[in-house]
């Protein structure tokens, strides 16, 4: 589209009860677009959600509501936005996201759906804008660098960038970078000897237990704790995020939710023999949707129980599982904190390499 300016329209999504009946139209194009979106930024539907994931995952919780909108030029969408708003922490926030396809972009289009969600946020009390841009690998990060919002952010994103250069001009700064990283399956020399090396490490402190989806009833209560150490232990950047209260109904709906997207989580957790406390997890996501990839999530290790190796102990026991369970899994997906070195140094070692960078932005409103 060039030229003369389109004329658009701009429209709430109302979710439908399912993606198949009649009421599903404007969400199975608007998917359909979102595929389209995420092919244009890496040439593969590897960090697209399926369909039944953007469905189940956009609907309103007890801990967070959504609102999605879509616009149109000449009957088709061409571009969304969404505005996601906690409930029970974090309540000054609200995440921001604005796309259009290639061919529609500098019309106005992307500026009209920002300010559709960003008056959203703002009609909600919110006054901290979040948002997030993703960067294939391959450009000059010593000049993207310069533009980190925060002092001392390590790496950046390229401020020529379709998406940094939007957030930019609309007064949003990069406050963190994250690596985006894959593992092919198959590369795994390495693991017997790292294997080895956190065993000796950790043991005879620590063991390992596993599960599928749902965690076992006795240790709800610890993988709750360990789940609102995430917004506490990990770093941030110069993102404004309070620490989440986390309890076992919590876990639970992050759970219910898992599984209405037709995800499988494979959970590993580290046990601290003597207390029988719960010290450290990690959580693999797989969609039958995408087949052949899965995404590692979640990795944590409380601060009192750091320096024993439960990091690598934990990855790769889930990843072992993986590779037994799910042979047909050939790559492995991932992101860290430019600035998280201890976990990046975990994750190359066991063959993960960078393939992109998302810049994490954050805007304040009176």
């Amino acid at each position: 589209m060039t030229g003369q300016v389109p004329d658009f329209s701009i429209h709430e999504l109302h979710l439908p009860e399912s993606m198949d009946g009649p009421d599903g139209k404007d969400f199975r194009e608007l998917s359909s677009v979102m595929d389209a979106m995420v092919l244009e930024t890496w040439g593969n539907l590897e960090r697209a959600s399926s369909a039944q994931t953007r469905l189940a995952g956009w609907r309103d919780t007890p801990y967070e509501v959504s609102r999605n909108f879509f616009a149109r030029v000449d009957g088709s969408i061409v571009g969304h936005a969404s505005c996601s708003v906690p409930l029970k922490d974090n309540v000054h926030t609200a995440w921001i996201h604005v796309d259009v396809l290639e061919g529609c972009r500098r019309h106005g289009i992307g500026t009209a759906l920002l300010r559709t969600v960003e008056g959203i946020a703002a009609a909600q009390g919110r006054r901290v804008l979040q948002a997030h841009t993703e960067h294939p690998i391959g450009f000059a990060r010593a000049r993207a660098r310069a533009r980190a919002g925060a002092e001392g952010v390590p790496g950046g994103v390229p401020d020529d960038g379709p998406g940094a250069a939007f957030c930019l001009k609309h007064g949003y700064t990069l406050e963190q970078a994250s690596r985006f990283s894959t593992l092919d399956m198959d590369h795994n020399a390495e693991w017997a000897r790292l294997e080895l090396a956190a065993h000796s490490k950790a043991d005879p402190e620590y063991g390992v237990l596993a599960w599928t989806n749902r965690c076992p009833g006795e240790y709800v209560d610890h993988m709750a704790g360990l789940m609102g150490r995430m917004s506490t232990d990990t770093p941030a950047g110069g993102l404004e995020i309070e620490a989440e209260a986390w309890d076992a109904a919590r876990v639970r709906q992050l759970e219910d939710t898992t599984l209405a997207e037709g995800q499988t989580a494979l959970v590993a957790a580290a046990q601290h023999r003597r207390t029988g406390e719960l010290v450290a997890y990690t959580v693999i996501y797989l969609d039958p949707a995408k087949a052949g990839v899965a995404e590692q999530d979640d990795t944590l290790v409380a601060k009192p129980h750091r320096g024993h190796g439960l990091g690598m102990l934990v990855k790769l026991a889930n990843l072992r599982r993986l590779q037994t369970e799910y042979p047909a899994v050939g790559r492995v997906m991932t992101f860290n904190a430019e600035e998280n070195e201890h976990m990046l140094s975990i994750n190359v070692q066991l063959g993960f390499k960078p393939a992109g960078y998302d810049g994490e932005w954050q805007k304040r409103i009176k």
